[in-house]
């Protein structure tokens, strides 16, 4: 997607990718926050996640939750080695502008330019879209885990061997896959479910 802006036609909805707080809404509706379970209460694994329409309307069935958000943070948050936590973030805010997911996109862009101290350049990421110009390694990235946006088969090893080119190993390269596919995945699960909102 070549463009920054999308068009929502929905009040409060925020038309361009961003990296400021963003709200959400449901168009199913979630859990209660008061009526939550012990049940759903352990799927959110993270209790402070009740605060989330998102994570409580995911919280009617809460043992594929659960399992959705280990994998989650296992992988971003697990960076002993591998992929620097930073390189993560960029691939899932790729994938997320590369989908059109601005509530995604806006989380992992944050992530992302906390992490890599790289503000300026993940703006131009969002702005510009996926063809913007970072750097090697970053375009690598991007180019990579957009590859596996479109179709799984559409990333071969010619990603692999750019990579490997530019310094990553082979779990660096396995942890962008994973940041990348997750990603892929859960844009497409929230862009079915709601919409962002402007916050006020």
């Amino acid at each position: 997607m070549s463009t920054a802006v999308l068009d929502h036609p929905a009040t409060g909805a925020p038309t361009r990718f961003t990296q400021a707080e963003l709200d959400w809404t449901a168009w199913v509706d979630p859990v209660p926050e008061e009526a939550l379970t012990e049940r759903q209460r352990q799927g959110l694994v993270d209790i402070a996640r009740a605060k989330s329409p998102y994570f409580r309307l995911l919280a009617h069935d809460p043992d594929i939750l659960k399992a959705r958000t280990l994998a989650d943070k296992d992988i971003f948050y697990n960076t002993k080695a591998g992929l620097p936590r930073a390189e993560r973030e960029l691939a899932a805010a790729a994938v997320s502008r590369s989908n059109g997911c601005i509530y995604c996109a806006s989380v992992h862009a944050r992530f992302a330019s906390t992490f890599s101290k790289r503000r300026e350049d993940v703006q131009r990421l969002l702005d510009d879209g996926v063809q913007a110009d970072l750097d090697p390694l970053w375009n690598a990235i991007v180019e990579a885990s957009v590859a596996l946006t479109a179709t799984p088969v559409a990333f071969g090893p010619e990603h692999v061997r750019k990579l490997r080119s530019l310094g990553l190993d082979d779990l660096a390269i396995a942890d962008l896959i994973h940041a990348a596919s997750f990603f892929n995945w859960a844009n497409r699960l929230m862009l079915t479910l709601g919409e962002p909102q402007t916050r006020d």
